[in-house]
């Protein structure tokens, strides 16, 4: 990988989470006015026709991009992403950006921890003392014992899990699908499901909303495009912490769109989540580097 591929997937990056920031800002805009079933599913709708176009500009087409060798994985996927959609749009309505984010922030540690079990790799003590780290971190943000705790406090660390699994299922699929098998069926089956559920919650929209939802629907296309082209560029290990500046973004966005308050537990917390996240995907990155067979010299530049 060049620095000029390094330098750009990670603009592309940032520009990604950016545009995420955005997205979950719309979201809880409309899900205060509408019930997130709805919303969730004219999302995907967009988004299906999305993947329907870049699936159909690849080699082989549709049929390729509709055959995979393990369609109950693929259903499971799609399930969860939907479910882990609605509890966390949820979760910002209730609870706001800034808080729901910095407990949502623990996700990949939990993907580190699952990925033991699951996927059967192996974690070592450095990585698991990372994860304890960040859950103490997720505690300082909930604080539990400090006054009555809130059970809706627990909506975005469920949407956590739910998103971690999600993501060590998409690690397992990859063992015999691409990616773009497993894009195709998370878009379009995704919005199979999210019709079925929200298709019985509709209720009419002012226009200036249907304008939000555009642009809702923009954004999630456009970041996920970013994305894409983030990862043709450079190495994931390389641009994966950055996806963090999210967090950052929605601090702003809270703070000056929906008035929310940064409280002092919540930064804090926020650090320790984030910072133990940033030493679990660099203990990954050592281990992929001391494990992978050296490069053949004439195939550098």
């Amino acid at each position: 990988m060049t620095a000029q591929n390094q330098r750009t997937g990670i603009l592309l990056m940032i520009a990604t989470t950016l545009i995420f920031a955005i997205q979950d800002g719309i979201s809880r805009h409309l899900s205060e006015s509408y019930n997130v079933y709805m919303v969730v599913m004219i999302r995907y709708w967009f988004f299906a026709l999305f993947v329907v176009a870049l699936a159909s500009r690849q080699t082989g087409g549709l049929r390729r991009a509709v055959a995979t060798r393990q369609p109950l994985l693929q259903v499971s996927r799609a399930v969860l992403l939907i479910v882990q959609n609605l509890i966390i749009i949820q979760g910002f309505v209730i609870l706001g950006l800034v808080e729901s984010h910095a407990v949502f922030a623990c996700y990949p540690l939990l993907i580190v921890a699952l990925s033991g079990p699951v996927l059967g790799e192996k974690v070592g003590w450095r990585r698991w003392t990372a994860v304890a780290i960040g859950f103490a971190g997720i505690l300082v943000i909930l604080q539990p014992g400090i006054g009555v705790f809130q059970p809706a406090a627990m909506i975005p660390l469920l949407g956590a899990l739910l998103f971690a699994l999600y993501g060590v299922l998409t690690r397992f699929a990859a063992r015999k699908d691409s990616t773009s098998v497993s894009f195709f069926w998370t878009g379009v089956l995704g919005a199979v499901i999210a019709t079925a559920i929200g298709i019985w919650f509709w209720e009419p929209m002012i226009a200036p909303d249907w304008g939000w939802m555009a642009v809702l629907c923009l954004t999630s296309a456009s970041a996920h495009w970013l994305l894409i082209r983030a990862y043709e560029v450079a190495e994931a290990s390389a641009i994966q912490p950055f996806a963090y500046l999210q967090l950052v973004f929605i601090a702003i966005l809270g703070v000056t769109v929906f008035d929310e308050v940064v409280r002092p537990n919540v930064a804090l917390g926020a650090v320790i989540v984030v910072g133990s996240g940033l030493f679990a995907l660099w203990r990954e990155r050592m281990r992929s580097q001391v494990s992978a067979p050296a490069a053949d010299p004439a195939a550098r530049r």
